[in-house]
């Protein structure tokens, strides 16, 4: 039997003991890796390309959202499946746009997590019935969500969004994505004009209402 690797991703220990002990406890998983931020799972999943992705979204340094978009760019046969507490239409549709293809509550998981990675490994979505029906019907009609400013920035300035909500400077943002200071304040200043923002406080304000960073 092929070992199927799983990541856990979840910056709360009991929370990643607990996931561990479920999935372990089927013949054949492994679980290969941890991450408690996204920065570290992706930095994981790059060297280990695991077969499933068990993902938080409410993480440090990098949310879950970005980090499961840059764990899909670099380890394209991963499955990434979202396990969080968050219920909303607008997070589940940004889920399914950043190439999850599963989306289970942790309300759920004792019932639903062992037949979620089931399900992505065999490279079918699975999501839990209480978020399959406002998604299904809204998902496949909407072809356009720019209305939704979320979606104006992009992926960097999204993660500069994140470590300036964190409350980390210039610099400190610079050395994290290793790039130059004057790179981030270039993007830091486009990020205040496109999305019309005046101070951090406007800054940090968006960041927790488009769930980057948590409140």
């Amino acid at each position: 039997m092929t070992q199927l690797s799983i990541m856990i991703v979840d910056d709360h220990a009991v929370v990643r003991r607990g996931v561990r002990a479920l999935l372990e406890s089927q013949e054949g998983w492994e679980v290969s890796a941890e991450a408690t931020t996204g920065r570290e799972a992706v930095d994981l999943a790059k060297r280990l390309q695991p077969d499933i992705v068990v993902m938080d979204l409410s993480l440090p340094e990098l949310n879950g959202l970005d980090a499961t978009r840059q764990i899909l760019k670099d380890s394209p046969r991963s499955e990434v499946l979202v396990l969080t507490m968050h219920h909303s239409e607008e997070l589940a549709r940004n889920v399914l746009q950043a190439g999850a293809r599963g989306y289970v509550l942790k309300s759920d998981a004792d019932q639903s997590l062992v037949a979620a990675v089931h399900s992505l490994s065999r490279h079918k979505p699975f999501l839990t019935s209480a978020v399959t029906e406002f998604v299904l019907d809204d998902y496949v009609r909407r072809t356009d969500d720019a209305a939704v400013d979320v979606a104006v920035v992009t992926p960097r300035e999204r993660e500069i969004i994140q470590l300036l909500a964190e409350g980390k400077s210039n610099k400190e943002t610079a050395a994290a994505l290793g790039v130059s200071v004057k790179t981030v304040e270039a993007h830091r200043g486009n990020i205040m004009r496109k999305l019309r923002l005046r101070s951090v406080t406007d800054l940090v304000r968006y960041a927790i209402r488009n769930k980057i960073v948590q409140a």
